[in-house]
């Protein structure tokens, strides 16, 4: 297929859903993937973004985890025009608006939608042209639903964007939580006629079981609406492709598992950030991960993980009053392994201070004291790729990658041994002879050399034996798109959907 070369250069497609988790994420991460092994120069797009895990650029800018990923699949560099507008919920009411990779001010939403409107709509058109001068396909992501009705008129993420970009829309359902002929058609009767007319047929997401029951709603659907199903994608189980938000910590359990050797506690506090972090464990065989909100449910195990927080001084309160922070304390007084990632780091210190108000209100908290450090929030945030190796005792300077994304500068009270050496400058504290580690480097985990000698330490330590171990993530996770590409691929119609977004194309530069 050759492409136009008048103005606009690029083919487009959206995808939209008629609710948040039905799919859409994973679906635009699918398509990045089959257009790149069609042969197309692929990029993700999506306009306005509301997470907590995010995802650092090469240039040290902040974006969704979802573009990242999705632009990783693509087999390309992030950029912030794949997600010029990042929300971040940071309070009550209230959210931090990064623009274009950078913190752009903290709103209320109504803020947001009266002050914030005019210039998100600016940057989506630019970012959508550069994107299009250097593309030759763009997968653009809707967010939540395209029919709420209350939003409509000054929303910046479906339909308005779908005519910026003349995109035509894949509507996706997800029939796992039931009564998807009802959402489909609810969202088709609840959206515009011209925004309707944009849609060229809907995929029906996560189906298990006999596709011949499945028919004769289908057939329905087709003759209700005029619309043509485009697919039905059976349930994936196990793909590991990183969680965009918290809506997939529901798959994770509070209780043991004794089959697992190694009991791995994750502290879930309600502004729980870049969980991601934690995903290479769970694959490691002899790991059982744990995400604990109550005190009831801490137990005995082998190691805490104290991961980031969107609010640190909000959720350290959250340990103080459900008890957790006792547990935390009384298991280092009995020599259990901990490590805290980004605001875990902060937590471990003497000190949390917030001068300014920054996060919160609270202008000075005690922290569990087991680091000589002092961590001061800060107006500007610090965002960067960062290199080096890892300085804990017996690990003989494996190398390290990852990325930093934190207000807060953390500062010695006294002679504290460092966690690893980052662009030649001495990072984060250990305790203990490397009982307890803190660090700021987040995806610490994907170091698959770290992980292996880190796990089979606490092996030792718990008196098993060194086990073999061979999960190489970032490898992993490209077998995970090829196998999520072939998956979604196999079934829906592809033909159709090229020869829908060839004929917008050819509308769209008469």
């Amino acid at each position: 297929m050759e492409l136009n070369t008048n103005e606009p250069k690029s083919l487009k497609l959206m995808i939209q859903g008629t609710h948040s988790d039905a799919g859409k994420s994973m679906f635009v991460t699918a398509l990045c993937r089959i257009f790149r092994e069609d042969g197309y120069r692929t990029a993700p797009f999506k306009s306005q973004n509301m997470a907590l895990n995010s995802y650092i650029t090469s240039d040290g800018k902040e974006i969704g985890r979802a573009q990242g990923i999705q632009a990783e699949a693509a087999g390309i560099e992030a950029t912030t025009d794949m997600n010029p507008i990042l929300i971040k919920p940071s309070k009550d009411m209230e959210s931090q608006v990064v623009f274009h990779g950078k913190p752009y001010a903290n709103m209320k939403a109504s803020e947001y939608r009266e002050d914030f409107f005019q210039l998100g709509l600016e940057a989506i058109r630019e970012s959508l042209m550069k994107l299009s001068d250097k593309y030759e396909v763009i997968v653009i992501e809707g967010a939540g639903s395209p029919a709420e009705v209350n939003l409509n008129d000054r929303e910046l993420v479906n339909m308005r964007v779908a005519a910026i970009a003349e995109a035509p829309v894949i509507l996706i359902g997800d029939i796992d939580k039931g009564g998807v002929f009802a959402s489909l058609v609810g969202t088709l009767q609840l959206i515009s006629e011209c925004d309707r007319k944009r849609i060229i047929g809907v995929i029906i997401n996560k189906f298990r079981g006999d596709l011949s029951l499945l028919q004769p709603g289908l057939d329905w659907f087709e003759e209700y609406t005029g619309l043509p199903v485009l697919g039905v994608v059976p349930f994936l189980p196990d793909l590991e492709i990183d969680g965009e938000d918290s809506l997939v910590l529901s798959q994770y359990s509070n209780g043991t598992n004794h089959d697992a050797e190694l009991d791995v506690a994750v502290l879930s506090y309600p502004r729980l950030s870049n969980f991601t972090d934690i995903d290479p464990l769970r694959l490691e065989p002899d790991v059982n991960i744990r995400f604990v909100k109550k005190a009831v449910h801490f137990g005995n195990p082998d190691l805490i993980i104290l991961p980031g927080t969107k609010n640190t001084a909000e959720d350290l309160l959250f340990l103080k009053q459900t008890g957790l922070f006792d547990k935390i304390r009384s298991a280092y007084e009995k020599g259990t392994q901990l490590a805290g990632i980004c605001g875990g780091y902060q937590m471990l210190g003497e000190k949390l201070m917030d001068p300014n108000g920054v996060e919160s209100d609270h202008q000075e908290l005690g922290g569990l004291g087991i680091f000589p450090v002092n961590t001061t929030i800060l107006s500007e945030k610090k965002t960067i790729r960062s290199e080096g190796y890892c300085s804990l005792k017996d690990f003989g300077r494996i190398s390290l990658s990852g990325y930093e994304i934190h207000m807060g500068q953390t500062a010695s009270t006294r002679k504290a041994e460092p966690f690893s050496v980052l662009s030649g400058t001495e990072e984060g504290c250990t305790a203990r002879d490397g009982q307890v580690f803190g660090t700021y480097l987040h995806d610490v985990f994907h170091n698959d050399e770290f992980r292996w000698l880190y796990l089979n330490k606490l092996r030792q330590k718990k008196g098993l034996k060194p086990i073999e171990r061979s999960l190489r993530f970032r490898a992993f996770k490209e077998s995970e798109y090829d196998r999520l590409a072939a998956h979604v691929k196999g079934s829906i119609q592809m033909k159709k959907i090229y020869s829908a977004m060839k004929t917008f194309f050819y509308k769209e530069v008469k």
